[in-house]
Order: C-alpha cells, then sequence, then structure tokens
C-alpha cells in the first residue's frame, strides 16, 4: 500500500514496487502483519515524519511481524526461516505495509513463540514508546505515583502494564468501557475522563505520562495542576503541545518530549515480558492489507483498545 501524496485515508492505494534492496547489515523479512500506529497516520495526512518523504510513491508502516527471507552474510543472528520482530525508520526505509522489507539488524529481535504474527506486529512501535516512556524517562519503580493518559490505547495500555510490573502506583484515564480492563492491565486508580475532571481527584503525583497533549480539552495544562513541585511531565504525540516546556517550567515542574528508538535489544527484553505472560498485547481489529485506508479511518477515531494491526500475507 503506497501513497502518492499526502492526504485523507483514501490516499493509501495498491501498487506493485520493486523487491526492496538490503545494504550493509540489513536483513531481508517477508512480512506477514503490520501495525497501525499515529505517526502513520500524521504522516499520511502530511505531518508526522512527511517532510522526510524523499519520494513517492511512498510506502508507510514501522511496525511489523515476518519471516527472514535473506541475512546479510552467513553468520549474522537472523537467518532465513527466522521469525522477527521490530521496527524500520520510516520514511528513511520504505515501510511495513508490503509483502517484503529491509531491516536493519540492530531493529530486529525473535518473535516470541507464543505471539502469534498479527500479535507480535501490534507490539513493536508502542511498546517501546511506553518503555522508553515508563522506564528510560520515568525510571519508574516501587512507591512512585504515575499518571497515565489514554491509558485503554496503544502505547497507553503497554505503559499501564510496564509502570505496574515496576512496582508504581498506576492511575489511569480513559473511558467508561475501559474501566475494569484498565484495572485488569494493573491500574490501582482508574478516572473516567467522560465523567470526571482528573485534575479534581489528584495531586501530588510523581510523573504524568501524556499521550494526548494540548490538542483536546486542555489535558495537558490540567495534567500541570496535578504533579507535586519538581514532578515530571513525559509529552509524546509529536506536535500535540508546542509550549509544553515553557508552561511546565511556568507551573514549577519539569518536562520533555520524548522520540522512540527502534532498538532491537530492548525490544528483546520486552519480547520476554511477553513470553513470560507478564505483559500483554491487545489486538482491537484485524484489517486486510488492501484495507489499509480503512484501518486508518477507524485509527483516527481516537477509540481504539490497544492495536489495529494489517493482515500482509493472508494468513
Amino acid at each position: 500500500m503506497v501513497i502518492q501524496a499526502t492526504g485523507k485515508p483514501e490516499s493509501l492505494t495498491l501498487a506493485d514496487l520493486p523487491l526492496p534492496v538490503t545494504v550493509d547489515s540489513e536483513v531481508l523479512v517477508k512480512v506477514i502483519a503490520a501495525g497501525v500506529n499515529a505517526i502513520d497516520a500524521k504522516t499520511r495526512a502530511g505531518s508526522g515524519n512527511a517532510a522526510a518523504i524523499a519520494n513517492y510513491p511512498a510506502v508507510l508502516g514501522a511496525d511489523f511481524s515476518g519471516i527472514v527471507v535473506a541475512s546479510p552474510y552467513e553468520a549474522s543472528p537472523f537467518q532465513p526461516g527466522d521469525e522477527v520482530f521490530g521496527m524500520v525508520p520510516v520514511p528513511r526505509l520504505a515501510g511495513t505495509y508490503a509483502e517484503f522489507v529491509s531491516v536493519p539488524t540492530m531493529n530486529l529481535a525473535r518473535k516470541p513463540p507464543r505471539l502469534t504474527h498479527i500479535e507480535a506486529a501490534g507490539v513493536p512501535l508502542a511498546a517501546l514508546t511506553a518503555w522508553g516512556l515508563v522506564v528510560d524517562l520515568a525510571k519508574t519503580h516501587e512507591g512512585q505515583r504515575i499518571l497515565i493518559h489514554a491509558g485503554a490505547g496503544g502505547v497507553g495500555h503497554f505503559a499501564v502494564q510496564l509502570a505496574a510490573y515496576f512496582g508504581a502506583h498506576v492511575i489511569a484515564t480513559g473511558s467508561h468501557r475501559n474501566m475494569a480492563w484498565l484495572r485488569e492491565l494493573g491500574a490501582a486508580e482508574v478516572i473516567d475522563y467522560q465523567s470526571t475532571r482528573f485534575e479534581r481527584e489528584l495531586s501530588g503525583v510523581d510523573v504524568v505520562v501524556d499521550l494526548i497533549g494540548n490538542t483536546h480539552d486542555d489535558t495537558g495544562t490540567r495534567s500541570l495542576e496535578v504533579l507535586r513541585p519538581g514532578g515530571l511531565l513525559i509529552n509524546a504525540p509529536s506536535g500535540s503541545w508546542p509550549t509544553v516546556i515553557e508552561d511546565a517550567a511556568a507551573a514549577g515542574v519539569r518536562a520533555t518530549t520524548y522520540k522512540v528508538s527502534p532498538d532491537g535489544a530492548t525490544l528483546a527484553v520486552i519480547g520476554r515480558l511477553l513470553e513470560s505472560g507478564d505483559v500483554h498485547v491487545t489486538v482491537d481489529r484485524v484489517f486486510d492489507l488492501e484495507q489499509a485506508a480503512e484501518a486508518h479511518a477507524a485509527l483516527e477515531t481516537g477509540h481504539t483498545r490497544g492495536k489495529i494491526v494489517l493482515n500482509v500475507s493472508g494468513l
């Protein structure tokens, strides 16, 4: 699936392209399934990473799960037939909405055996983002109070689980239908954003993981009110709060944005947590590759529980 220019979901169309060429340590992978992420939709629409698209038609999609078909050298850790999952640096390389993809070795990990390819494709970008937010930046630990906005989304449902796994007291916001599910994921407190103003219920929070920004109902600005002095707000969605650093400083708290790194070594650690059952991936809906436009439209409703995945190979 390609775009000939940025635009609405309907700009995603089916096309035949040459097989990707691998160079240096890149691995050629047959894509079985591809995850759909917010950055895909933003880039397709003309924001996100669209400015880095060098040529059209362009293939989007960062997440994948698949099977190695060609290794870069004989003793490579990834050999033909290996089941792998990972991330592609789109649009520097062609994306994963395709039958084959070229992937740098350092962006790969072995697929957890207990996961299907559909499930595994929903993991890399969202789980690596959640790891970066919760582990690398928040340095989540026992006793820490952490508020996670949009806890039921793709990144959010991993962030809730990881923060709980590392011992934090997790507070998650979500819609009414997701309250019980968020508790199952590990949230100690859940707040229905549709009926409750979270800033009236909370104070002294150590960290806010902001997966919304200031784009809806002043969620970002209101989040500054619940942090303890010197607390940390991490704003994830790109472009969702341009003045976050200045606003946080004025409120006496710290803030940072975040960009995910497609790190295969960290993904391998996450893979072990998935294999042990300590962390789970939830796939909300599966679309066939040629239904990528419908998948983007569904994602943009903002009501996905967990991940949306494209079935690329027809399995």
